[in-house]
């Protein structure tokens, strides 16, 4: 019998989405619904298992982790990419790895919802609401505001879409931008620095790794508006953390929306839970009931296929 682990079910909702029982006969899992302390204890709590089911962006497949499983033979991710898996590790192991589809449009729809929730102050209201207060704040109007996009590719694009029809005028800038993208959506390409100055609503959208670490740091959030508002929905370490609590700290620009962080999840102590111009939320910008459904039955699906000698949706370097 196959023994497979589900590791950073945070929600502890998977058997929700999938019958695991139906499979009992064939394969013995076990569901991991809590982060491991550090590599050490994911290595000893994994060594018996032949197949990993991982949310992508959750336990990182390292070199050392991959090397020290012995037993490990499949690794099945959410989603078509996983940058935290050591691909070349895997290979040499011969472990194999598979995906799943993943809908895009969700991280859009919370980007917009941090954006809305910091033009309007939302989270301030709110907690005033329930302590008896009334129209504490004053918000702005996006119509004529400036949205700033760090990547136009689907996620970005749609952000894009959305931009305009609350009449706002969106430019972006990446170090790959599709012009002709641009002028599909009517996006005004600009310079990084010219994006950084200019931008009402700076929004990230590039992929995470060595490209874009650190892109945003103090040196750029000192060049934005100080009525300016920085979103990332994308990766944490592309903003340099340690400077994001300064500008906020001092007011250097308005304020943040965060849905993801250099070390997640989110440490209790982290001086980004105090800061009242820091909108949060736990990285659930693909955790959605939809994404979930798919993200479950195609793991599924594709521990099936593995076990049966043809893998589906196969992920290579």
């Amino acid at each position: 019998m196959l023994k497979v682990a589900i590791l950073d079910d945070y929600q502890n909702v998977s058997q929700q989405f999938v019958d695991l029982k139906k499979l009992s006969g064939k394969y013995e899992f076990k569901i991991f619904s809590k982060p491991f302390i550090d590599e050490t204890d994911a290595i000893n709590q994994l060594v018996d298992f032949e197949a990993l089911l991982i949310m992508r962006e959750r336990t990182p497949m390292t070199k050392n982790l991959i090397n020290s499983l012995k037993k490990l033979k499949f690794i099945i991710t959410s989603g078509s990419r996983n940058n935290s898996i050591d691909l070349d590790a895997a290979e040499k192991k011969k472990i194999t790895v598979c995906g799943t589809d993943i809908n895009i449009h969700p991280t859009p729809e919370l980007t917009w919802a941090l954006i809305l929730g910091l033009a309007r102050n939302l989270k301030e209201e709110i907690d005033n609401m329930y302590q008896g207060y009334w129209q504490t704040t004053v918000g702005i109007d996006l119509k004529g505001k400036i949205l700033g996009l760090m990547g136009l590719g689907r996620v970005g694009s749609q952000v894009a879409q959305i931009g305009k029809a609350f009449g706002m005028q969106v430019i972006a800038w990446s170090e790959n931008l599709n012009l002709d993208k641009c002028k599909e959506l009517d996006v005004l390409p600009c310079s990084k620095d010219d994006l950084i100055k200019n931008s009402d609503f700076l929004s990230i959208h590039v992929q995470g790794g060595e490209r874009y670490k650190n892109c945003i740091t103090l040196k750029e959030m000192d060049k934005m508006k100080k009525t300016s508002f920085l979103i990332n929905t994308s990766r944490g370490p592309i903003i340099n953390e340690e400077d994001l609590i300064i500008a906020l700290s001092t007011n250097e620009i308005a304020g943040a929306g965060l849905d993801v962080y250099e070390k997640e999840p989110l440490p209790e102590n982290n001086k980004l839970r105090f800061l009242p111009n820091a909108l949060l939320t736990p990285h659930i910008g693909y955790v959605t009931a939809e994404n979930y459904n798919m993200f479950y039955n195609q793991m599924i699906e594709a521990l099936e296929s593995c076990a049966d000698g043809k893998p589906i949706r196969l992920i290579k370097k």
